[in-house]
């Protein structure tokens, strides 16, 4: 099932030289969802700063993803759930989570830019970047939404499960976060598949659903 968790267009109208950048957040980590965000970016509003979103503060970030929202032609959000992940693989997972992105756009793309080594099945054109995030202002653009929403919702799961500190490592395999989760065991939002939650998993002689 598709899962977009936000889309905005300033327009309406779709145009054969839009170029939309597109990056995902959330691979590494072993909890929670992964994200991706696609954005066309307005020549018009350039907006200074943007960069590989790895490199900002948090509050950069957020100051950057405000002014995206609302200047960019079209931008939009989509995730893969947990299950998906561990059905999937979290590498065909981000490919299919950075597909939702670019379909969910308001307006169509001529050109999608991808970060990475790989593109998404898509309908028009695209092109793999390797460090494109640091590049390209459109995929920095996406790199920046992708992981704001990604904080965001761990800081959702911090609501829902604070034992194992979501609001401080953001589901990252950290020290932190893997005494958490040894101390606790595994939740409904640990990446199953994923060694770490696998093995401790197995210490409990319990079967990953």
């Amino acid at each position: 099932m598709s899962q977009i968790a936000f889309s905005f267009s300033n327009s309406e109208k779709t145009h054969s030289e839009y170029v939309c950048g597109v990056d995902e957040a959330g691979r590494g980590p072993i909890a929670g969802p992964v994200f991706a965000a696609a954005v066309i970016l307005d020549a018009l509003y350039p907006i200074e700063g943007l960069r590989d979103s790895k490199k900002l503060s948090d509050a950069r970030r957020r100051y950057l993803a405000a002014l995206i929202r609302k200047h960019a032609i079209a931008w939009c959000i989509a995730e893969c759930s947990i299950a998906e992940i561990d059905e999937l693989n979290i590498l065909h997972a981000s490919m299919l989570a950075m597909k939702r992105a670019v379909e969910g756009l308001a307006v169509v793309p001529s050109l999608a830019l991808i970060d990475g080594n790989r593109c998404p099945m898509l309908s028009m054109r695209a092109e793999a970047i390797v460090g494109g995030d640091d590049q390209i202002e459109a995929i920095s653009a996406a790199s920046i939404l992708a992981k704001t929403a990604r904080d965001d919702a761990l800081i959702k799961l911090h609501d829902q499960y604070p034992q194992y500190a979501f609001d401080r490592h953001k589901g990252y395999p950290t020290a932190l976060h893997l005494e958490r989760l040894r101390l606790h065991g595994v939740s409904p939002v640990h990446r199953t598949s994923y060694k770490p939650v696998r093995m401790l998993l197995g210490e409990a002689g319990l079967e990953a659903d």
